[in-house]
């Protein structure tokens, strides 16, 4: 199989400009700013006609003085290279205290809009949603408890009291396609997921453990095979709340001893091509939503041998 995720970057994160706050106010000035609300991107339209909805920082200026949102922080996430367009995120929370519904208004989630993102704006959007949800968490510092702030354009936070500096972390976590001798893949079913879903197997990287081993003890924990090849795919950053989910196809030698673990998993199936494609049409089977990294394993499984679209499970709701 080739790489999940072969393309390149398509926005310059000029990393070298966080530094100086002149600059990032001259590039704040005529910015395209996407608003994030206690984790919520702004967006017009709903379902599937929603779009992400972009500022310019004097229509911040008049939010921030409605007094509906926090002043917030800005974070800069890079420059266009193809526009030369600065792109900024604006990271705040409502003043008052909202029920979930009233957040949904003018708002949407990543996992709700990111399978219909284009490849610039879905890179802006993990990059914003993932800074925003460190900063949300991270308000104190892990030396002394005192409380930091935000600098280099939203890449540091610095500690009040003794300005130490805190950098964003990513939890590293194994995604894993499983293969058996018969070309077949096997998949699971999570109690949380809906009803039918079944995906890849994955979990979190444990201290003092290599990518290699964490994906055969992973496997073997949800599903209980013993994998004898693993060959690595790609990788795609998570930020559902701070990962990063490093691809990998696994094989297995004898698929009779595939069984649950009944806690997280809780029914595995193995599957030919024919009986994947059969499955997804008759709804009997609902694969991982598009914008997931799970699915374009399967889709990539999937087409070396049949040129057809899978469908399915497109959404992450449904």
């Amino acid at each position: 199989m080739s790489a999940v995720n072969a393309d390149p970057s398509v926005i310059d994160r000029s990393g070298e400009l966080r530094a100086n706050e002149a600059t990032l106010d001259l590039l704040w000035a005529g910015a395209k700013i996407l608003h994030i609300a206690d984790g919520r991107l702004a967006c017009t339209g709903s379902g599937a006609q929603c779009t992400l909805k972009y500022l310019a920082a004097p229509e911040i200026a008049d939010l921030v003085a409605t007094g509906e949102f926090s002043e917030g922080d800005r974070f800069f996430l890079g420059i266009d290279p193809l526009t030369n367009t600065s792109h900024f995120a604006w990271n705040t929370n409502w003043v008052e205290s909202k029920a979930d519904e009233e957040k949904e208004i003018g708002f949407t989630t990543l996992r709700e809009i990111g399978a219909s993102l284009g490849a610039l704006e879905i890179e802006i959007a993990l990059h914003a949603i993932a800074l925003g949800n460190w900063h949300r968490t991270h308000p104190r510092c892990s030396l002394c408890g005192g409380a930091t702030h935000v600098e280099l354009g939203g890449a540091v936070r610095v500690c009040d009291l003794e300005g130490s500096q805190h950098h964003p972390r990513t939890d590293s976590a194994v995604i894993v396609l499983v293969r058996d001798v018969n070309d077949r893949i096997l998949l699971g079913h999570q109690p949380i997921w809906p009803e039918h879903r079944f995906s890849t197997f994955a979990g979190f990287l444990e201290p003092g453990e290599t990518f290699e081993q964490c994906v055969a003890r992973e496997v073997f924990e949800e599903s209980g095979v013993k994998v004898s090849k693993i060959n690595y795919l790609g990788s795609q950053p998570w930020p559902f709340p701070a990962s990063i989910m490093v691809a990998f196809e696994a094989f297995v030698e004898d698929p009779s001893t595939a069984r649950p673990d009944g806690q997280e998993i809780t029914e595995v199936k193995w599957f030919s091509r024919a009986e994947l494609k059969a499955a997804s049409l008759d709804g009997s089977l609902l694969l991982p939503p598009t914008i997931s990294v799970a699915r374009k394993m399967i889709e990539l499984w999937f087409s070396a041998k049949d040129c057809a679209t899978l469908t399915g499970g497109e959404t992450w709701l449904v």
